[in-house]
Parts: C-alpha cells; structure tokens; sequence
C-alpha cells in the first residue's frame, strides 16, 4: 500500500467515527529549545503523524465533517508556508502549494493564518474535538472561536455547542495494529535486539554508563534506526534500582548486574528492550537465583497472552512467581498466597507487568474499559517486563542480595490464535547470557 494512501485511509476510518457536524484539530507540535537558541531534536506528535505521515512542525490538522449548506465535508492542513531565507538556515519546507497533492489533502493554508481560517471553517459546526491532553493549549482559541460564532447569531450562525476528547476515539484506533504496523514493530524489535546485543558485547568493568550507551545507539543507527525511541537506560550495581535512571554517568564495577532498557524507533513505531546481565560475563549465585525468578515470571506471563484473555492476567502470573521465588529465597517470610493479598511483593516489584507498545513507547489506548481490565484482541502490541529490585539500602534482606536491580522485557503482538514475541533473538537464560560473553567478548 501506498504511505499517503495508508495516511488518507486513517483519516477516513477516523472521520467515519466522527458524529456529524464536527470538526478535529491534530497538532504536529513547535521545536522546543534545549538551552540558548539549540533545540532538542524535533519528532512530530504521533496522532498528527499517524494521520499524515508529514513530520514538520508548526502544522495542524483539521478534519471536517459536515454537509450543510455552510460548511463541506474536508481535510485541510495548516503549515509552515515557504521562505527562502528560513529554509537556508533551518532546512526545507513543504510549504502551502505542494502540500495538497503530496499530502493527499483537500486544502492547505499557512499557519499564519490558523486563527482566522480555522474561526471561518467552524461554520455550521456543533462539535470541536481535540486532544484534552492539550487542553490549556486548545482552550482559549476554541473560546475565541465559539465567541466569534456567537457574534453571528443575528445572520443564523449557530455557534458549537460542545467540546470534546479526541483521544477517546483515535487512541482507540491506535490500539489495535494493522499488517503493516506489526511489521514495521517487528523491525523495530529486531533493530532494538542488534543493539542489546551491541551493549553485551561492549560492557566491561571499568567503562563509563554512557560508553555501553554509545555502543548500543551506534547500533541501532547502523541497522536503520533514525533514533531512539525513548532516553536508554544503563544502570550498573544498584543504579538499576532507580527504574528510570538515565544519568548513565557512573563507572561499572566488577561482579555488578548491568541493567539496559533501550528501544530503537523505525518507520516512527517504538522497540522497548530491557536486558540485565553481568559487568564481567559470569553471574554470581545470588544474582542468578534472582535473575532465574524473574525470568521465569516473565515466560508465565508471555504464555497467559491471548484473545479474550484479561490484560491484567499476565500481571497476576508474574505476580505469583516473583512472590514464590522471594519466598523460597526467604527475601519474604510467609505463605505466598498471603503475601499477594498482602502485596508484599511491591516493596521489590513495584511497577506493572507491561504497557501498550506503538508509535509511543508507553503507547495510548485505554487499560480498562468501564471499570474492567479489557481483553487482549489480535493486533495489539504489549511490553512484558516483570522486575526486582532490591537496594543496598534495603533493610531486612542478606547483603548477597542487596545492590540488584533485575528486569527482563519484550515485546509480544496479539495474534489470533495467540502470540509472538517480536524481541526473539537475545541469549535469556544464566547459562545463554554466560556462553554468549564468553564467546563474544574480548
């Protein structure tokens, strides 16, 4: 399928949703400055892309749909218009003329004139939808807009009457993955493998955080990956105990766990790795006692993954490993159905079994839907990623344990029948993890 048709489709399923009479505003997002006058790297909000796959900031998407005497039924895109001069110094633009045929789009305006052509367009229109999550963003222009609308009441103008949530309706289409998407993810996961495989081979006692880092990144650029898809983590020693430590600044000390949660991005959708293995390539007893919990936590929840299963089913089959391994190893004392009820384990294990995966690393969609745990449905895309994480500072708990911080993740698509696991590839087991260093390091 052709990109712009797949965009073009995407706009129409999302415009079917729409009741009538409404209007949709999608934000590509502004270059933020870094410090002084050096920005951060721009990437366009996913929503926008998804639905345009036009990546320039500054643009804004509006999707009408009406078919009353004052208003048509249309798409039109609001975008940086073309300067020579701007274009020199900061690169090139699409700009207004092109972007109708190139975009696949009915009409193209400037942005500069966002304010005033978007108050026209909103004629005849009942409902403005826009993401709530931008909500401050959005509300004074959508007050300005009604206002204007108001003005015209004497010449028949009904002003809209009712503001809403976008993300109710799109996030919900982002959730389930099309052929396409799933294997663009797959590609992701397996550009994303190539660099954890980089970073085992690169760790060493004596290196800095950031060197494994540098590593890894450099991998998943060669393998295809403009960027990363979240800030990676290389968490040496108790580092790995702080779940979203990204300093990566300390020096790794022998006979330590390394800890990399690291996802590269490809055709805009997200990879999301965690790996732990040993600094010098052996584990010691206690740390593969813990590590052997983990995994097999995370194998019980991968199995629970299928159609009509309960999203919350793979946390509750982590759950019950971790505490039995605890218990068995005595970090917990007491009977392990006790410990459950009694949540006992949070004090190790204090963050869920996974997430939604997609085009945003903790991708949207809802988690439950009236009060329930929803059901897995063949096209979504879900992390597992169980952990433990005992601190040296943690009271109660033999010194052999202390000081380790363990997480093992990957990323499973729903099938029909099942599941698939997009991250294969990596040694897991103690005894794969310790061949392959041994074979493969310097």
């Amino acid at each position: 399928m052709n990109s712009m048709t797949l965009f073009q489709e995407r706009r129409n399923t999302l415009w079917e949703k729409l009741p009538e009479n409404s209007v949709a505003f999608i934000a590509s997002g502004e270059e933020k400055i870094r410090n002084r006058d050096v920005e951060y790297e721009f990437r366009a909000e996913s929503d926008f892309y998804y639905l345009t796959g036009f990546a320039e900031p500054d643009a804004i998407l509006m999707l009408i749909k009406c078919n009353t005497s004052a208003a048509k039924s249309k798409t039109v895109l609001f975008l940086r218009p073309k300067d020579e001069e701007q274009e020199i110094w900061q690169g090139r633009r699409l700009g207004v003329d092109k972007a109708p045929e190139f975009l696949n789009i009915d009409q193209a305006w400037s942005i500069e004139a966002f304010e005033d052509q978007a108050s026209e367009l909103l004629t005849g229109i009942d409902s403005i939808f826009f993401t709530f999550t931008q909500l401050s963003e959005w509300s004074d222009l959508a007050s300005g807009w009604i206002q204007a609308q108001k003005a015209k009441a004497r010449k028949g103008v009904q002003a809209p009457t009712q503001i809403q949530d976008l993300d109710a309706i799109l996030h919900e289409m982002r959730v389930i993955k099309s052929a396409e998407e799933i294997d663009w993810m797959r590609q992701a996961a397996q550009i994303s493998v190539k660099g954890h495989m980089a970073a085992m081979h690169s760790v060493a006692p004596g290196k800095y955080e950031y060197q494994v880092q540098s590593d890894l990144e450099n991998a998943f650029k060669q393998n295809g990956s403009p960027r990363v898809a979240f800030n990676t983590i290389v968490a040496g020693g108790d580092n790995a105990c702080v779940l979203h430590y990204t300093e990566n600044t300390a020096v790794i000390q022998d006979g330590t766990l390394v800890l990399v949660d690291a996802g590269a991005e490809y055709a805009s959708y997200a990879g999301d790795i965690t790996s732990t293995f040993p600094a010098s390539g052996r584990f010691s007893k206690a740390q593969a006692a813990l590590y052997e919990i983990v995994l097999a936590a995370q194998q019980a929840a991968i199995e629970v993954i299928q159609p009509d299963v309960s999203y919350d089913a793979m946390h509750q089959a982590s759950v019950r490993v971790l505490t039995q391994g605890l218990a068995r190893l005595g970090i917990l004392q007491g009977e392990p159905n006790q410990l459950i009820e009694e949540e006992a384990y949070k004090r190790f294990f204090m963050h869920g079994t996974g997430h939604w995966l997609g085009m945003d690393v903790h991708d949207v969609g809802r988690y439950k839907q009236q009060g329930e745990w929803r059901t897995f449905q063949a096209g979504m895309v879900v992390t597992v990623e169980p952990g433990l994480y005992i601190a040296n500072d943690c009271a109660g708990v033999d010194a052999q344990y202390r000081g380790i911080g363990i997480r093992i993740e990957d990323d499973v698509v729903v099938t029909q029948t099942g599941h698939e696991v997009l991250t294969t590839g990596l040694p897991r087991t103690v005894a794969e993890i310790e061949q392959w260093m041994a074979q493969n390091r310097d």
